[in-house]
């Protein structure tokens, strides 16, 4: 599929999505929240993507909001009686955070606003050397969006959370590193095949059922306040990929000391207790 704003590229399983506007340093408009929501979407709904990449056309990974309309960029008109405005950002982060394929971030270059929060639901983040960030929405003069004020703190904790949104402060790859922003930094030339080779572990070893049981039940825990809720999914979950085709696979596989050929479809058919977080009981 073609995008005006994107490149969406599959080879072997791995879809690289690379956000394209580079004259612009890839700075997010509502055109690209519809193609990347789109270009989501069709990821997950599809079994021929194990894991999903993400990185930006030219020197720059997002710039954030483009600014270009001037100070009104951010000015939106009141939204119908009854109705409630949703921030671009947030529709993009609820995507990521419910999606069934792992996604791994390549920040290569300047990432702030937009281009910052928008890796915060992704599972894995990756930098260039040349990468910087910022959470620069108190220099702007507007709030965190893309539903940031939760998963940053999350990630990173509080303190170090505080200190990035309320200086609104651009900082170096090796502070995002420290401060648990990243998991790694590479050379700018090592950083997409990185990337690569973590995504090519994912989906050449791992059952896609799996993964993307795994990634929910980590992600939707977040919110839990007892181990409870933990043990009762898991024991769902158990329950179900126990008496499927892939644990039998992943068994054989690895007493006849050979690869796995998982033939798990979660893109087209999830356990029946899936979403289980949208029910008020469970188990």
């Amino acid at each position: 599929m073609s995008y005006e704003t994107l490149r969406a590229e599959v080879e072997d399983g791995l879809l690289t999505l690379t956000l394209n506007r580079p004259d612009r340093l890839n700075a997010v408009n509502m055109a690209m929240i519809g193609e990347y929501l789109e270009a989501l979407d069709a990821a997950d709904r599809d079994d021929g993507v194990r894991a999903v990449i993400v990185t930006g056309a030219g020197r720059a990974f997002c710039a954030g909001a483009d600014l270009s309309g001037g100070p009104g960029t951010f000015d939106r008109a009141p939204p119908e009686p009854g109705a409630r405005h949703r921030d671009g950002g947030g529709l993009v982060a609820l995507k990521l955070f419910d999606m069934k394929k792992p996604v791994i971030a390549a920040v290569n270059g300047p990432a702030v606003g937009f281009g910052v929060t928008q890796i915060l639901p992704m599972d894995i983040r990756l930098a260039s050397t040349e990468a910087r960030f910022g959470f620069v929405f108190s220099r702007r003069g507007v709030v965190m969006e893309a539903a940031s004020s939760w998963f940053l703190p999350r990630l990173v904790g509080m303190q170090q959370a505080m200190e990035w949104v309320a200086t609104g402060r651009v900082f170096s790859a090796e502070e995002a590193l420290e401060g648990g922003l990243v998991r790694s930094l590479h050379a700018p030339e090592d950083l997409l095949p990185a990337a690569r080779a973590l995504g090519r572990e994912i989906a050449d070893n791992a059952s896609p059922m799996s993964v993307a049981l795994c990634r929910q039940m980590m992600w939707k825990m977040l919110g839990e306040d007892h181990p409870m809720a933990a043990h009762r999914i898991d024991s769902l979950g158990m329950a179900h990929t126990g008496a499927s085709a892939d644990a039998r696979e992943g068994v054989a596989s690895f007493l006849e000391k050979r690869p796995p050929a998982f033939g798990s479809t979660p893109g087209k058919a999830m356990p029946a207790f899936y979403p289980w977080w949208d029910e008020p009981r469970f188990g």
